[in-house]
């Protein structure tokens, strides 16, 4: 197993998810590498309990360590100051499917905070919704999805560096928040399909 300060965070946050009784769309979830630029980024999505498959509301949540992260964490554990702290950059998308009638994005945003639960000292600010409507082959109109995103950086000071205990402790809201706001916009007057 690997014991690295970004696999412990992963831990961190798919402990918490499972705390707030959310369950993991196992098929939806990747760890990668990416040869060329040496990032790493691990990918889930959760769904509230008994949802049918696909998921009416969903959250697909990313994570990923960039290589000069890497670079001031190893700076870090040679016991020299880096140039930044190493971050973990976080973006969790709502989203809502299925729908037998285009939702107004107001009316959903309406339900949405601009800002996350706190992650450690972080907040992910609320991005634009995107709106996506799927057509059968007669170009006839069959569902509709909106999404919203939260994105945002999470800086890993010298305190969580030494102290792991401080990742489950900074994740731990995240799965209460990604938790009721599922259900928020599981219980939207929204149609869907059948």
């Amino acid at each position: 197993m690997l014991d690295h300060v970004f696999t412990d965070a992963i831990g961190a946050l798919r402990d918490a998810l499972e705390a707030a009784l959310l369950e993991r769309i196992a098929a939806d979830e990747h760890f990668q590498h990416d040869l060329l630029t040496g990032d790493t980024t691990w990918e889930t999505s959760y769904g509230l309990p008994g949802e049918d498959t696909p998921a009416r509301v969903r959250a697909d949540i990313t994570l990923d360590w960039p290589t000069w992260s890497q670079s001031a964490f190893r700076t870090w554990l040679r016991s020299e100051e880096p140039d930044e702290d190493p971050r973990i950059e976080v973006s969790i998308v709502l989203r809502v499917q299925h729908l037998t009638i285009l939702p107004e994005p107001d009316d959903v945003m309406a339900s949405l905070p601009d800002e996350s639960a706190p992650i450690g000292g972080t907040r992910l600010g609320r991005t634009a919704p995107t709106v996506e409507t799927a057509y059968t082959d007669h170009l006839e109109a069959i569902g509709h999805a909106i999404e919203f995103g939260f994105e945002g950086s999470y800086e890993l000071d010298d305190k969580t560096l030494t102290d792991g205990s401080q990742l489950d402790d900074h994740f731990a809201a995240m799965g209460v928040w990604i938790a009721s706001m599922l259900v928020r916009l599981g219980d939207l007057p929204l149609e869907y399909r059948t």
